[in-house]
């Protein structure tokens, strides 16, 4: 039964149409995570619902008496809240056990101090903060903007096994793609301006978005082919005089008008290297200290050449702060820090750094740099933004006009056309769309270099880095080689642990299934078989024979307009070869789309 109905909702902003009549239902129980490009309208979507925004045309309708609650990506708070108070609003400070499960979560997202005023706390603690209010009220609906971000790995499963065992519906934005395989039943797609379900978790969703692409490709195969023959059709001089005729010449201009389907445009991610020397990034027995919390103590380490290296651990524990070591932001207390002289490093803060936002997009990056080198030459700053899908009216418009994941598409084309050759990427993945992050760990695999990153992105690591370091809080770290899974194994391991038998599983299954199918997944030589290779010979002619049949049936079906009884045999007999002819005609467009990729194999 829907709880909530997303009925015709249509919405335009300036020129960029982000919804056009979509419509949703969405059932008790569902678990929703929305995907697409930013910029696309996942905020948008979730603000709609929340009554944030108003839709142009459409509407929202929810059952009576639904309680639904909205983790937006930046949460506002009173001047001189706590972290108790604002959490605790709207619950009656006598209940006892609601308090309990409200301090209970703040502990589990690292919010231990209940009194101090959020104003104090940092973006991310704010976050986690509203996140706990959000989870612990007596709500019907959650939505969740963002919702993993700033959280370590400890708290990401928390959240994960807490969603999952949440009786009421989750609609959330979120990058973290183990996270969507988790916590999710559905996976609402956003795509220029259109709505696509899937009924299933983000594993799912990639092979049932593939299929779907697949059908539409087909199905405009078929419609060229189609296109194809009625003009062959129409070229040797029809005239519309019978009623099939003229039927047959307005599809003709029917399928003149369709449209082929659009194929969602990517990322180009290109950039040239400077090339390095012997001497890396070489860490000498560091060591920093904040206050009375030691971060790092005697860390001793050499970067080596094409080394993708990540720091993990509690939030607070240092990570950040080596980064910002590594790229000369900070200074150890003690050691040194020394990078060789032809190292260029590249570095991505985990805030986007302040842009002028009545800046012109364009003007943003011909700051850097006028023109790009590639592996393919020198290309104008234009041209880069445009890889970066930036559209030309994008270009021109102010920095203020684009979206949150649209400003950090822009802050990391700024760094990679620098042409560094040591990339340093403090939580890259956070605001960042998937579709995106995919291309980006595609292009850190081949990438030139060394890549140092922090980042709470489990799926980012696996793909991404060859050795991890695990801070501890206390300044002491702990090595491990290979991704985040193996990090996983190797640290239950080494605590006398059994290894998660899920995680190993998966892995292990995949490496098999690769091994067992690559020769079956290997496209296979086509060609016609015999029958085939007759029977496109003759099915024009067979086509023609049958158009002329109902030609004449339709002339027979005239003279006997009154003869009832031969009329309704004449009838039938229409029936039988109109459906004979469609069966052709499918025939015709299934052995032509055969004939083209037969000859497409020369």
């Amino acid at each position: 039964m829907n709880i909530l109905n997303i009925e015709h909702v249509s919405k335009i902003f300036g020129d960029k149409k982000i919804f056009d009549d979509v419509s949703y239902g969405v059932q008790e129980g569902d678990k929703i995570g929305i995907v697409g490009l930013n910029g696309t309208g996942k905020t948008t979507m979730l603000n709609i619902i929340a009554g944030v925004e108003e839709v142009d045309e459409g509407q929202i309708i929810m059952q009576n008496g639904i309680r639904l609650a909205y983790l937006s990506q930046n949460p506002c708070f009173l001047e001189h809240a706590t972290v108790l108070s604002y959490a605790m609003d709207g619950i009656d400070e006598t209940d006892w056990t609601a308090q309990s499960e409200v301090k209970s979560a703040l502990n589990q997202l690292g919010i231990t101090n209940h009194e101090q005023r959020v104003s104090e706390l940092s973006g991310g603690q704010k976050k986690k903060v509203a996140l706990a209010k959000v989870l612990t009220g007596s709500f019907d609906i959650l939505l969740l903007d963002e919702p993993t971000n700033h959280l370590d790995s400890g708290m990401l499963v928390w959240l994960e096994d807490y969603l999952k065992s949440y009786k009421g519906v989750v609609i959330m934005v979120t990058h973290d793609r183990y996270f969507l395989d988790k916590v999710t039943n559905k996976i609402l797609e956003i795509s220029r301006g259109n709505l696509y379900s899937y009924e299933s978790n983000y594993s799912g969703f990639l092979e049932l978005k593939a299929q779907r692409e697949e059908m539409e490709l087909a199905s405009e195969r078929k419609r060229q082919s189609v296109l194809r023959m009625e003009l062959e059709w129409a070229k040797r001089g029809c005239r519309a005089r019978s009623t099939k005729q003229r039927a047959r010449l307005e599809r003709l201009e029917a399928l003149k008008n369709g449209k082929a389907p659009v194929q969602e445009q990517a990322l180009e991610l290109d950039s040239v290297e400077t090339r390095m020397g012997k001497k890396t990034v070489e860490l000498h027995h560091i060591s920093k200290r904040y206050g009375e919390k030691n971060l790092v103590e005697d860390f001793d380490y050499i970067v080596l050449r094409n080394q993708r290296l990540a720091f993990v651990g509690p939030n607070g524990c240092g990570k950040s702060t080596i980064l910002k070591m590594i790229a000369g932001l900070v200074e150890p207390d003690s050691g040194q820090i020394e990078v060789g002289e032809t190292v260029k490093i590249g570095y991505f803060a985990q805030e986007v750094p302040d842009m002028n936002t009545n800046q012109r997009v364009i003007d943003y990056i011909k700051d850097i740099a006028e023109y790009v080198p590639t592996r393919d030459g020198r290309i104008t700053a234009s041209q880069m933004l445009e890889r970066f899908l930036f559209t030309p009216d994008m270009q021109y418009a102010p920095v203020s006009k684009l979206s949150g994941g649209e400003q950090k598409r822009l802050y990391l084309l700024s760094v990679l056309i620098s042409a560094p050759n040591c990339l340093v990427l403090d939580e890259i993945s956070n605001d960042m769309d998937i579709p995106t992050l995919t291309i980006l760990e595609d292009y850190l695999n081949s990438f030139s270099g060394i890549v140092i990153t922090v980042s709470h992105d489990r799926y980012f690591l696996d793909n991404v880095v060859d050795r991890i370091f695990e801070l501890d809080g206390c300044g002491h770290l702990q090595q491990y080689e290979g991704g985040y899974t193996d990090y996983v194994e190797a640290k239950l391991e080494r605590m006398g642990s059994s290894v998660d038998g899920l995680l190993k599983s998966e892995k292990k299954e995949k490496k098999e299934t690769a091994q067992k199918n690559w020769k079956q997944n290997r496209p296979q030589k086509l060609k016609f078989s015999y029958k085939e290779q007759r029977e496109i010979e003759t099915i024009d002619d067979d086509i023609a024979e049958l158009e002329g049949k109902i030609e004449f049936l339709d002339a027979e079906m005239v003279k006997n307009a009154t003869n009832s009884m031969k009329l309704s045999e004449l009838m039938k007999e229409k029936e039988e070869a109109e459906q004979e002819l469609e069966e052709k005609m499918d025939r015709w467009v299934y052995l032509n789309d055969l004939a083209e990729k037969i000859e497409a194999q020369k």
